[in-house]
């Protein structure tokens, strides 16, 4: 089969195609012909800080397609049911999930759409309601409020019954945005927003923020925070890895401060809350509430182009790459 490998030296990163033997599933796994994988910042762009400084490995992160073959202890799942999940090489004709992590794709929903969820919307989950505990009624504030985490992360909380915020760069991004639900649409790149975040908030603050720049903007949702708000931090793509931390506001306030990334958790640690998200969350793609948000799906063959989209920074939502099984 075909299979995309990262190779990352001296700080760069770049894709190879390689042919390569099929899988077999193991104890609790299953086979799945892959139709569409989605791209995530973190393991694509060197200096994001969630992978090594050097080595190789298959790429992507998170697919959708059908089961072909079973390994043992499978539980329920049959050949032929279509599947979501996170798994790694997911940028290849096949690929195995681990039957703790697969979801069944919503009846209404492509392969393209339910390509972007998995990770994307599991890691908003554990932003919005495992960690940040979001309720009807709060407000919630994000930081680069159009990227793939940003707009899982407006159209979760919606469904939640909270009030969101968010900051672009770009109006048009902003404006966008809206028919999703956002309420107020802070246009700027810089730490500048604090004011207009407690204007918005009657000068009570947000209860949740959602991180996605990085250290440059840490400070200024320091001030945005509202008694016992929290703050999670989900990436930085801003480069910058360290900031002051006001203590006395942490203090007074009753902050809390979290992560939210796998890279050191075990596979049952990563399987948690996948049930309970599933419940929850699933039914408002079935029933239309939230609609993945593709800006642009890509050929098998165009990583490197995708690649370079996501760079460049322009996209709104998720960048999805097609795959056409040759066998």
């Amino acid at each position: 089969m075909k299979s995309y490998w990262m190779n990352i030296a001296e700080g760069q990163a770049s894709m190879a195609l390689r042919e390569v033997d099929r899988p077999e599933p193991g104890a609790g796994q299953v086979l799945v012909k892959l139709h569409a994988a989605s791209l995530n910042r973190g393991e694509l762009i060197v200096g994001h800080g969630l992978h090594g400084k050097g080595g190789s490995k298959p790429a992507g992160m998170e697919g959708a397609g059908q089961i072909v073959q079973l390994g043992s202890d499978a539980g329920a799942w049959q050949v032929g049911d279509r599947v979501m999940g996170r798994c790694p090489g997911a940028f290849a004709e096949y690929a195995l999930m681990d039957v703790r992590e697969i979801m069944r794709v919503p009846d209404n929903l492509s392969f393209e759409q339910a390509a972007s969820i998995p990770l994307t919307f599991l890691v908003t989950y554990d932003l919005l309601v495992l960690q940040g505990h979001l309720q009807a009624g709060q407000w919630l504030l994000v930081n680069g409020v159009s990227s793939g985490v940003g707009v899982a992360s407006l159209q979760m909380a919606k469904v939640l019954g909270a009030k969101v915020m968010g900051t672009s760069g770009s109006q048009a991004k902003l404006d966008q945005l809206k028919p999703l639900g956002l309420d107020v649409g802070l246009c700027t790149r810089g730490a500048d927003f604090h004011q207009a975040v407690l204007q918005a908030t009657d000068q009570q603050g947000v209860n949740l923020v959602v991180n996605t720049v990085g250290g440059t903007v840490f400070a200024e949702n320091m001030r945005c925070m509202a008694f016992q708000g929290r703050m999670g931090f989900v990436g930085y793509v801003d480069g910058t890895l360290n900031a002051n931390i006001d203590l006395e506001a942490l203090h007074a306030k009753r902050l809390c401060l979290f992560g939210v990334s796998n890279k050191l958790r075990t596979p049952a640690q990563r399987a948690q809350g996948i049930a309970q998200f599933a419940a929850q969350i699933l039914p408002a793609f079935a029933d239309g509430r939230i609609q993945p948000l593709i800006d642009r799906v890509f050929e098998f063959d165009q990583l490197e182009a995708a690649k370079l989209h996501m760079e460049s920074n322009q996209h709104t939502g998720k960048i999805v790459l097609r795959i056409a099984s040759s066998a």
